[in-house]
């Protein structure tokens, strides 16, 4: 694909060259007009312009160190603009998608999407350009178009696997999807970019920070959590938010940590640590009271802790209490005497008290910390203090008369007693240990209006680090700054003299915009991030979401559901970030301060001179630290505290994501086995505002398929002549020998295979259907369901009950009385027998809410959702038997007691029946005891010989049954499943796997309800899923009837009754709900024909688009398929020859890969029922050739990768062993004897 896209770009240069030399000519023919100013281009600036594109998107640090490539790229612009102008627009679409790349880069973000978007109406083939998909979805997430950001990675992926920027992909899927409140696809994503080694605009610290954040919010998804996991999970949840700068700006960071911790705090009130971290959290926006009041319930719910002392320190400091400050930092560091953080705090107190000895004495303790981290920078400060002292107009000693604090004495040389304060009671606050109390108000009058602000003082230390730079007026405010500050002094020391600084906390104090809580450095929870706020990095590196909204032609007033989603302005928007790091991402010397915002400041510092080592005073998140002047100051916690390199990010908001209006829809094969001219109608690319090619969907000049049609396309595949030159690989005939394909596939390099896909060249990724082009009148949208009724053996062995089964118009079939006519043992399947066969035997429980089969609500019964919420648990046959007992009995004692009202309900029900209920509920729980596997011989042999007495076509295991050719049990697919049913227990929404047939016989005794809608309308329910927030494909979900109706959506309804089965046509989509207690047994089928076949194809091709793992693996039985059995249907044998096809050409193009790069396989026999292999990282099938850690495959253990993920981990597979299950030779032998058997007639089924 890369080579491709080089050529491309390349051609477009060498084009844009030769355009300027043509209009030379024309200039020279024309002199009499006015000559024009258009910019060229030289032929070294084409080809510096052929190697950028998309990908360097966040790269190529124009505002930094690319000035040079900027002005080219502007020049560039300007050239293409001027030519694409004279021409009319009518040049090659390639010079739009290269203007697309230019404007990306240079982070024009409307003109870089319309040229996307002309480039996208004019280039049919548009979805071959992995970095104009790449560009296209970078747009998209910047406007918080998440719906069609999503769309055009997940195609990236799809068409180019080994992407060079996959791993920025994966992040911003992983963004998305969580907004969208989809956390497995969300941490599936996490994950797969942490094990990608290529570089990325995001840290891998970073990628850790949200893959945990997504751990945990999944958690909390459990029902019924213990309360003390709840609130360990809501604590590290919210102080991780705190503390991590890379989870959002800071405003929302702080709000969502104070909800998090309030949470934990209802859990658990009693947790000291989680009261402690409000504390912080409050500090760190000001709110002082707040933390005063957590740092006490913090020493009144635990054992006093130095952390929390050490913060209320800081907030008395904060305050201009240095005697209560001193008070609480002495606390500190009696409880831990080798708290860094408490010394280093307690030493800036002294030094801003005038006290340089004390303050020696502290940094002398701190250093001897083993949890100090910048003993060099405290030794450096201590030398300066001292020469300070030595000198003759140094001032103050130890114990001067003028000092407005007691002289320190160490905390061990004092009596370990109940006098000192921090022994006594827990509940005592620091004021209590003096002779003054936490709430007393005295008469301390406030601080002068000509006191230096918080802010002053941040800029004074910023003033007086670049003092060697400043512009005059710079240096006279800052001579002002410090004359105010020494005058702040000497009032202070006066103050102290005459004992007015000895004041306590007035009520309701506030802290200035940006106070500093310290760090903790006391015991913390293991998981607990970084303590301190890095530098940040600027924008121009990453594409952050920014409160923009899309240009107007890229919303469509037609779909105003989507409309109605737009978000406003909120989620992954990246906030201003702390600057005062040190250069190594430690904290300056009052590093107490974690994230709160800036470090532990102090209050009137003495004024330093340019040659002092600047210490910060007062820095806020907005001030800057120069690194050759920041004392580095302690750094770390009892958890982790290291400085990974960071890039800042931001944290998605949990508010529905925005949409951007949605294209047509597409084509109903989904990019599956059709022929080369079948096109999408559109496309995730640009909204449908364009009309392209007379269509207003997309780019589609070619024929379309119809996915309504009962038989699915054939296949029309084009000879080499008429095909577009390109590669030898891609013009192979579908029936060549198995020479001709490996000799195409030779020298092709190791990235010659762009992807696995197993569908036609020269088809687009897979999309959605459209609905049927003719809608349905509403009176058809509720037809009756097929039912064919059977009195004896020989109606249910009838031929034409299978094909009137299989046929696609029928998506649903009734069998009625078919257990009657076959004499069937459904009691073989009753409750009775299953406990006394295997009572311990598993069974999975999802808790679910009792509803009307016709409705889904809320757990509070306000408004009616899609989402179908269940918990899972397990037990066993016999534990489950109980609770259905229980039930019944239940349920026979309520019918018992109201049987005497029952006129009097009917006639209440009959009145109310025309007024709407507001509210439905209180809902009940049952429980639906699910997935029961019956598939072990030994255990269930008398129930799975009773299932053999079924016709062929719907036998588990047939020889017309594709699934029985897969060669190894999938469990609930080739093998038997039971549930076990309470009335209300619900299936919800769903399609088989791979949009296979099933099977399912109602034992009885009560009755099931059923809903099926028809295949065709599979997109219509996936895009209502979409709507609700919900993953269509592994998501819960119960359809509303109504929205249906007004889709003109058709739905089935039907009840099965005990002896029923039920027939689930290829891909029908169908939810039911039990109204009685029954059991009932379910499998799936895959009849032999090319309709079922090529919609297994499609579903596997879209699985692998959205990430989704396929339960069947349909290139593993294709090759089955093609050994054991003789296809006489053309279209299907067509469709698997060209799966061996292309299959046999990936495996030799890796075999050439790897010789390539010296790499050797390992021969590694595949075994007798060995199941099918799934990469263990991104769950794509993995065929012949497995890529397995060095380290695993010692172990014998053997986990797979495939090709694209293990060379993500290594490019050149470093630690990986390639092992070959499948000679090539044997390979060769499958695909060439593979052939068309002649037809044959239809026989008894």
């Amino acid at each position: 694909m890369k080579s491709c896209r080089v050529t491309l770009s390349v051609a477009a240069a060498r084009r844009l060259s030769a355009a300027g030399d043509e209009e030379k000519k024309m200039a020279a023919g024309k002199a009499s007009e006015p000559e024009e100013d258009s910019p060229r281009l030289s032929a070294q600036e084409s080809d510096a312009l052929a190697r950028v594109d998309s990908s360097l998107f966040g790269y190529q640090r124009l505002h930094e160190d690319g000035a040079s490539m900027k002005a080219l790229l502007v020049k560039a612009v300007r050239c293409y603009e001027s030519l694409i102008l004279k021409a009319e627009g009518k040049v090659d679409p390639e010079f739009f998608c290269q203007l697309g790349h230019f404007n990306l880069l240079l982070e024009e973000y409307p003109k870089a999407l319309s040229a996307y978007q002309r480039y996208y109406s004019l280039q049919s083939d548009y979805w071959k350009n992995a970095a104009f998909l790449y560009g296209l979805g970078m747009l998209y997430f910047h406007y918080n178009a998440f719906q069609w950001a999503i769309k055009a990675f997940q195609e990236v992926l799809y068409i180019d696997p080994g992407f060079s920027r996959a791993k920025e992909i994966h992040l911003r899927l992983g963004l998305m999807f969580k907004v969208n409140t989809d956390y497995e696809s969300s941490l599936k994503h996490f994950q797969l970019a942490l094990i990608d080694s290529n570089h990325c605009t995001l840290s891998k610290a970073e990628s850790k920070y949200r893959a945990a954040k997504e751990a945990y919010e999944s958690l909390l998804q459990t029902e019924d959590l213990p309360a003390q996991v709840k609130a360990a999970t809501f604590q590290q949840l919210g102080w991780m938010h705190h503390t991590v700068e890379q989870l959002g700006d800071k405003a929302n960071k702080d709000s969502y940590a104070i909800q998090c911790l309030q949470k934990s705090l209802e859990a658990d009130p009693n947790s000291g640590q989680s009261w402690y971290f409000l504390g912080r959290c409050y500090s760190s926006i000001g709110k002082v009271q707040d933390a005063f009041i957590s740092y006490r319930q913090s020493i009144d719910k635990s054992e006093a802790s130095a952390d929390t002392w050490c913060s209320i320190g800081v907030l008395y400091q904060q305050q201009n209490q240095p005697m209560d400050a001193l008070q609480a930092y002495i606390c500190a560091v009696q409880l831990d005497h080798s708290h860094a953080a408490a010394w280093m705090d307690l030493g800036t107190l002294y030094e801003s008290c005038n006290q340089p000895q004390d303050a020696i004495k502290c940094y002398v303790n701190a250093t001897r910390s083993k949890a100090c981290s910048n003993t060099p920078a405290l030794a450096a400060r201590i030398r300066y203090l001292q020469a300070c002292k030595a000198q003759p107009g140094a001032s103050g000693g130890a114990h001067g008369s003028g000092q407005s604090l007691p002289p320190h004495v160490s905390p061990l040389d004092q009596a370990e007693d109940q006098s000192s304060p921090a022994k006594r009671k827990r509940t005592a606050s620091p004021a209590k240990s003096s002779t003054e109390s936490w709430t007393h108000s005295s008469a301390q009058p406030p601080a002068p209006n000509w006191y230096p602000s918080p802010q002053k003082l941040q800029l004074l230390e910023q003033l007086r680090v670049n003092r060697a730079s400043l512009k005059p007026l710079q240096l006279q405010m800052l001579e002002q700054l410090e004359a105010q500050l020494s005058a702040m002094h000497q009032q202070q020391m006066t103050q102290s003299s005459s004992g007015q600084i000895r004041a306590s906390l007035p009520n309701g104090p506030s802290l200035p915009a940006n106070p500093a809580p310290p760090l903790a450095n006391g015991p913390q929870p293991p998981s607990v991030g970084n303590n301190h706020t890095p530098g940040t990095r600027t924008n121009g590196d990453v594409p952050y979401l920014h409160p923009n909204t899309l240009p107007h032609n890229c919303t469509s007033p037609g779909d105003t559901w989507r409309s109605q989603r737009l978000n406003s302005a909120q989620g992954l928007q990246k906030g201003p970030g702390s600057h005062w790091a040190g250069p190594n991402g430690d904290r300056t010397l009052s590093s107490s301060a974690s994230a709160d915002g800036g470090p532990h400041n102090q209050v009137g510092l003495p004024a330093t001179t340019p040659s002092e080592p600047a210490v910060n005073h007062l820095s806020s998140p907005s001030s800057t630290s120069s690194p050759s002047a920041a004392l580095q100051a302690n750094g770390s916690t009892a958890a982790n505290h290291h400085s990974p390199d960071r890039s800042s990010a931001s944290s998605p908001a949990s508010s529905p994501s925005p949409r951007c209006a949605a294209p047509a829809a597409v084509n109903g094969s989904g990019g599956g086995a059709c022929s080369e001219d079948s096109r999408s109608s559109s496309a995730p690319g640009p909204p449908p505002a364009l009309t392209v090619n007379g269509s207003g969907g997309g780019a589609c000049s070619e024929d379309s398929q119809s996915p309504l049609k009962l038989e699915p396309p054939e296949l029309c595949i084009k000879t080499a002549t008429a095909l577009k030159p390109s590669l030898s690989s891609s013009t192979v005939s579908i029936y060549p020998t198995s020479a001709d394909v490996l000799k195409a596939c030779r020298n092709l390099g190791k990235n010659g295979l762009s992807s696995s896909s197993i569908l036609l060249n020269k088809c687009p990724p897979p999309r959605l259907p459209p609905p049927p082009s003719l809608p349905l009148a509403k009176d058809k949208l509720n037809p009756p369901t097929p039912s064919i009724y059977l009195e004896n053996k020989r109606d249910a062995f009838f031929p034409p009950l299978h094909q009137f089964c299989t046929n696609p118009s029928n998506p649903v079939t009734v069998i009625r009385g078919l257990a009657g006519a076959l004499k069937l043992d459904l009691g073989l399947f009753s409750t009775k027998t299953l406990v006394e066969a295997n009572p311990e035997h598993l069974v999975e429980v999802r808790t679910q809410l009792c509803q009307p089969a016709d409705e889904n609500w809320d757990a509070s019964g306000l408004k009616k959702q899609w989402r179908c919420e269940s918990i899972r648990s397990y037990t066993t046959i016999s534990t489950y038997a109980q609770y259905q007992a229980s039930s019944f009995q239940e349920s026979l004692r309520e019918e018992n007691e109201k049987k005497g009202q029952k006129e009097l309900s009917d006639s209440e029900a009959t009145s109310s029946e025309t007024v709407p209920r507001r509210q439905k509920g209180p809902f009940k729980q049952v429980k639906f005891g699910t997935n029961i596997d019956v598939s072990d011989e030994k255990k269930w042999k008398l129930q799975l010989q009773e299932l053999s007495k079924l016709p062929a076509f719907a036998r588990v295991v047939s020889a017309g049954n594709l699934l029985s050719h897969v060669g190894h049990s999938i469990l609930g697919m080739n093998t038997v499943q039971l549930f076990m049913k309470v009335p209300g227990s619900r299936t919800p929404g769903h399609q088989e796997h791979n949009n296979f047939c099933a099977v399912n016989i109602n034992i009885g005794p009560g009755d099931c309800e059923w809903f099926a809608v028809p295949e065709p309308y599979w997109g219509v329910m996936s895009e209502f899923c979409e709507k609700n927030n919900i993953n269509f494909l592994k998501g819960s979900w119960w359809p509303n009837l109504e929205d249906l109706f007004e889709a003109n959506v058709p739905v089935y309804r039907f009840i099965q009754r005990p002896g029923d089965l039920v027939w689930l046509n290829t891909g029908t989509v169908h939810w039911g709900q039990a109204i009685g207690w029954c059991n009932n047994i379910s499998w799936s089928v895959g009849p032999l024909t090319a309709y079922q076949y090529k919609l297994a194809v499609e579903r596997y091709e879209w699985n692998k688009l959205q990430s989704v793992k396929s339960m069947v693996p349909m290139v593993h039985l294709s090759w089955n398929m093609a050994r054991n059995i003789k296809v006489s249907d053309h279209k299907l044998f067509e469709m698997i020859k060209f799966c061996l096809l292309r299959t046999l050409k990936q495996c030799q193009t890796i075999k050439e890969a790897l010789v390539s790069a010296g790499k050797e396989t390992v021969w590694h026999r595949r075994s007798r029922d060995e199941p099918a292999h799934y990469c263990s990282i991104c769950e794509v099938e993995v065929f012949n050739l497995l890529f397995v850690t060095s380290h695993s495959y010692s172990r014998k253990s053997c986990v797979v990768q495939c090709q694209d993920c293990a060379r993500k981990a290594s490019s050149e597979l470093d630690g990986f062993v390639v092992l070959q299950q499948f000679r090539m030779e044997d390979l060769v032998q499958v695909y060439d004897q593979f052939s068309l058997a002649p037809a044959l007639h239809s026989s008894s089924s």
